[in-house]
């Protein structure tokens, strides 16, 4: 495809998703349910085609020489098919939230004024290596009554292909129209250029991917951005706590899984349990390979862990989003120094504290300045689909419009509805 026909297609598609908003506005909870559950059905129907096409992917990818972390994300199994067909599911059984009518109020002129949700219009999705938000993107699509754009990275474009082709035969199915969700068919990157610079048919943009991905479509855009741009999340262990749940916590935290935004990236341990602790959270991440990047006094309580790898932390390493098996430890006299620390080098994703205080549970919910703040729980949690949403578009660290996993109403928007009866105004 020649550079001077990027345009054109890229017109068409905000073109067709234009004129499918619309219809998607207005449609009902029934039809849109429908198509939920029918894509949940061809996610299983058609598990076989679909990781056919994932193998393509990553059999190219690994002869690209793309690394570990970013093949992990490239993978579809049938376990994340699964996943991905209870989302469907999941938000088709929840209540549609489009036209509902909140905080109707009666004013002395006599008009009733309140808010009706809406959906935003038409999003563009710009991500990389998962393919499986190729799914959660198009299914909240659905849910909240919009209709994207979606624009996967070139090393996933087989399973981005074909899992867009059920979308879109489930959409038909249900009697709403296909380009309501459209695939940019092109890896070309030009193509991204042209999405995040057509307000007149795009209303936000939504990046997910490497910080390099999103500094660049938060420079370049021309429409919206809902965005995030590391994950470096925390866990506090405090003083008090109980260390055998704050062992199994932190180790689901950091080893559950390296290459997602919400793993733990950053150990803070209380002084008073420093010495209790270190050692035997040491143990575990020696055991898994897990590389330690100790502040001097964690350091020294670690030394004495056999197969340890322990080296210095320097002040970027408080900083850095690892995606690996690699975590930065410090230990700190307390909450306010915890709280303290996370406000400066978190990228205020996903921070949790493990405590028997209420009192410092409570201090760290409110002052801890992140989008998702967790007590006593793994920062793995942070996902829409475990927060209940259904799916998530992505996470956000924006405090406008949407923080925190995006689900169905980070997708809409309010606008203002009056009901009179004839007033005018004096």
């Amino acid at each position: 495809m020649n550079a001077r026909s990027i345009p054109e297609l890229m017109q068409a598609l905000g073109q067709q998703a234009k004129v499918a908003s619309a219809a998607m506005a207005k449609a009902s909870a029934a039809h849109k349910s429908t198509a939920l559950r029918h894509l949940a059905a061809r996610l299983r129907q058609d598990a076989a085609a679909l990781l056919k096409a994932n193998q393509q992917d990553l059999e190219r990818a690994q002869a690209t020489g793309l690394d570990g972390p970013m093949l992990d994300r490239l993978k579809l199994s049938p376990a994340i098919l699964e996943t991905c067909a209870l989302g469907c599911e999941q938000l088709a059984a929840m209540p549609d939230i489009i036209g509902s009518i909140t905080g109707m109020t009666q004013q002395p002129s006599g008009i009733r004024v309140g808010q009706m949700r809406v959906p935003l219009g038409v999003f563009g999705m710009i991500y990389e290596s998962r393919p499986n938000v190729t799914i959660e993107a198009a299914s909240l699509a659905i849910k909240s009554g919009n209709a994207c754009i979606l624009r996967g990275g070139s090393e996933a474009i087989e399973s981005n292909k074909a899992l867009a082709a059920r979308v879109q035969q489930a959409l038909a199915e249900a009697g709403l129209p296909s380009d309501a969700v459209q695939l940019v068919p092109t890896t070309d990157r030009a193509a991204v250029g042209e999405l995040i610079t057509m307000p007149q048919y795009v209303d936000v943009v939504i990046p997910r991917g490497g910080k390099g991905l999103i500094e660049r479509i938060s420079r370049d855009a021309k429409v919206p951005v809902i965005k995030h741009l590391d994950g470096n999340c925390h866990t506090y262990v405090d003083d008090p706590c109980d260390l055998d749940m704050a062992l199994a916590v932190v180790d689901n935290a950091k080893t559950q899984k390296y290459s997602p935004c919400n793993a733990t990236e950053g150990l803070l341990v209380a002084r008073g349990v420093a010495a209790e602790f270190l050692p035997r959270i040491g143990a575990v991440f020696a055991h898994k390979g897990v590389e330690m990047r100790c502040c001097p006094e964690a350091k020294a309580l670690l030394a004495g862990v056999a197969g340890a790898v322990l080296t210095d932390a320097c002040e970027q390493d408080w900083f850095d989003e690892y995606l690996a098996a690699i975590i930065s430890i410090k230990v700190v006299g307390g909450v306010d120094e915890a709280i303290t620390h996370i406000n400066h080098y978190s990228s205020h994703h996903t921070d949790a504290i493990l405590t028997l205080n209420h009192v410092n549970s409570q201090r760290f919910l409110r002052e801890v300045d992140s989008a998702s703040v967790m007590v006593n729980a793994s920062t793995r949690f942070a996902d829409g689909f475990e927060f209940g949403l259904g799916a998530e578009i992505g996470i956000s660290t924006d405090k406008f419009h949407a923080r925190g996993p995006v689900g169905i109403e980070g997708l809409t928007s309010l606008k203002y509805v009056v009901l009179g009866a004839g007033e005018v105004r004096g």
